[in-house]
């Protein structure tokens, strides 16, 4: 059966480096309904089948090639598994989102509206501590979910689980340390068996799934984002606000700013600096500086 493959596959994905979560749930959905027909093998046809059942044509190409990768891992060991072209249904790669830069005011409107969430238990606290550390360090949401007890260490944060597979040290300033410590002194009152850094009720750390319902539930109630269908500020854009910030506090200086590039793609855990290079974009402020210091530039060689 389809499915019992599912498990080999992410299994290796994941040794790779991938997170893979999203990819897991969509290959198991597939699995089952080509279970439920009978398939033994994955087919070309059953693919476009349960792939035009798709909401989008954006999702009908994500599911694509999201099989046509499971079915060649599979046909390595069993030509019977079909090889699906690359590209049928076009490219997997979406336009990245325009960023919503949150300003600091609304910040710290969220990070004062989870303290009043009705809760008993530490949720609250964890939630409020979890907000204002990714938007001072810009940390991936699944990079601060993995911290442990034993990674907040009197040099910084060591985040073990990066995108990319690697490990890298952020410094943090002092009034990030004295937060993180008041925070961790109350989080060792909750008994819990994990070292988790962040717990909730549970004693573990929250899903993502449901930090991001949280964050958009109280933006929402703060008027920060609209209504369900409107597209409005996400838990990532303070990924996103940290570091188009941190390049606006060099925009009177613009060797700075190429210097700055290197560090914060460091900081950020980025594999390639194009992808660092791609907040400039984000920062009318900072793209102004930098066409008006190259128009300077220009005229002054004119001259």
């Amino acid at each position: 059966m389809l499915i019992h493959h599912v498990a080999r596959y992410v299994d290796y994905r994941r040794k790779l480096g991938t997170g893979f979560e999203g990819g897991e749930q969509t290959l198991n959905l597939f699995a089952r309904y080509a279970d439920e027909r009978g398939d033994s093998h994955v087919t070309i046809d059953r693919i476009h089948e349960w792939c035009s059942g798709a909401c989008s044509a954006e999702r009908v190409r994500y599911k694509y090639n999201l099989l046509r990768r499971f079915s060649l891992f599979l046909r390595a060991e069993d030509p019977a598994h079909a090889a699906p072209p690359i590209g049928a249904l076009g490219s997997s790669q979406r336009p990245r989102p325009a960023p919503h830069l949150l300003q600091p005011e609304e910040i710290a409107a969220i990070m004062s509206a989870v303290l009043t969430l009705p809760s008993t238990t530490i949720a609250p606290y964890t939630y409020h501590c979890l907000f204002g550390l990714l938007a001072v360090t810009g940390m991936r949401v699944s990079e601060a979910l993995a911290l442990q007890r034993s990674d907040f260490t009197r040099d910084g944060l060591l985040v073990r689980q990066s995108k990319g597979g690697g490990s890298r040290l952020l410094p943090i300033h002092s009034t990030t340390r004295e937060a993180l410590e008041a925070y961790v002194h109350r989080r060792n009152r909750v008994f819990s068996l994990s070292d988790d850094l962040f717990i909730v009720r549970t004693g573990l750390a929250p899903d993502k799934s449901t930090v991001r319902k949280v964050f958009i539930g109280l933006a929402r109630q703060l008027g920060i984002r609209g209504p369900v269908g409107i597209p409005g500020p996400r838990l990532h854009d303070l990924r996103h606000s940290f570091a188009v910030r941190s390049l606006e506090a060099c925009a009177h200086d613009y060797d700075a700013v190429r210097r700055h590039m290197t560090a914060l793609r460091d900081y950020l855990g980025h594999s390639h600096i194009e992808h660092t290079y791609w907040y400039l974009e984000a920062t009318p402020v900072l793209m102004r500086t930098i066409a008006a210091a190259n128009e300077d530039r220009f005229l002054g060689g004119a001259r």
